[in-house]
């Protein structure tokens, strides 16, 4: 049959994707459906563990084959100032933990998680005081990018904090119609950027929708960003914007320090060790903590065929 299943064609003989396309896309759907042990246990891959203790373990793990990481607790959008509060003591144990352990870690932060959607000020004053540790235990804070809702205030309160520090980064998606502004912004202030596809639901006014324009969205302001002198960190697992990469590298003439692979924790482990053993500095995502069902029904999301053994498991059930 050779390496790639047959398109299939209707009677007018136009091509289709697979049948098995649409079977995991329905599992997709059913995902909400399936109870949350099942969950759990198809996404254990994708997260540390509850406790910053697991988190700490895997890194080290990591380190010692020489792969970066930056570690994340997981949840988001709190509704209460108490939280936040909560939630940036929680983020100082975690610069703390790095440090005390000698782990090779960066930190990453969502800032509805400090409060951003109740009062940006309130948000930027906690960021503001764990940026500021970070650079007194020679750390870097990387603010991760959330939904659309949320994006002009994350990059204020960003931009705010870039003005002052030197140790906090943001991140943009390539779906995003506005990136290519953003990026020209960006490169103006030399920001260290995460660059992404995107992973939240946004309605085609504001985000492309094909893969192969994403894919050139990605492609186009990772080139703008490296010639423009920006640290960035490449984040995929796309091996096509691989190939992309090296060969916008190979064109520029830039050596390793100039940017940075990143993946998710037990996402393709196979090609992250060929990105790592290819001499390119690697750096995975490490999330933990007891709000995991919302990150791993994301991460099931974009992995249908885990999704489907996961539901196919919750039909057994019944």
């Amino acid at each position: 049959m050779g390496r790639f299943a047959p398109a299939f064609r209707s009677a007018a003989g136009e091509r289709r994707a697979p049948a098995i396309g649409l079977i995991d896309r329905a599992f997709v759907s059913a995902l909400p459906l399936v109870p949350k042990p099942i969950v759990g246990k198809f996404s254990a891959r994708y997260i540390a563990g509850a406790t910053l203790a697991d988190a700490v373990r895997e890194i080290r793990a990591l380190n010692a084959k020489g792969i970066l990481a930056t570690i994340d607790i997981l949840g988001e959008h709190v509704t209460q100032l108490s939280q936040a509060e909560r939630a940036k003591d929680e983020y100082l144990q975690v610069l703390e933990a790095v440090q005390t352990n000698g782990l090779d870690s960066n930190v990453s932060i969502k800032l509805t998680m400090l409060g951003l959607a109740i009062d940006p000020e309130f948000c930027y004053r906690q960021m503001r005081a764990i940026v500021e540790e970070a650079k007194r235990r020679g750390n870097f804070i990387r603010i991760d990018i959330e939904d659309s809702g949320v994006t002009d205030a994350t990059f204020d309160v960003y931009r705010r904090l870039r003005a002052e520090f030197d140790n906090v980064g943001a991140a943009v998606q390539a779906y995003m119609r506005r990136t290519q502004d953003d990026v020209t912004s960006f490169i103006e202030m030399k920001a260290n950027l995460r660059l992404c596809k995107g992973i939240y639901v946004e309605p085609r006014p504001i985000a492309w929708k094909g893969r192969g324009t994403i894919n050139a969205n990605f492609a186009y302001a990772l080139r703008r960003l490296l010639a423009g002198g920006c640290y960035v960190g490449i984040a995929t697992h796309d091996e096509r914007l691989i190939w992309e990469t090296e060969r916008v590298i190979r064109d520029l003439g830039l050596d390793h320090s100039r940017y940075e692979f990143q993946m998710l924790l037990g996402v393709d482990e196979e090609l992250r060790d060929v990105i790592h053993a290819a001499g390119h500095r690697l750096r995975v995502y490490v999330p933990f903590g007891k709000h995991w069902y919302a990150y791993s029904m994301r991460r099931l999301r974009e992995n249908p065929k885990i999704a489907r053994y996961a539901a196919m498991a919750a039909l057994r059930l019944k």
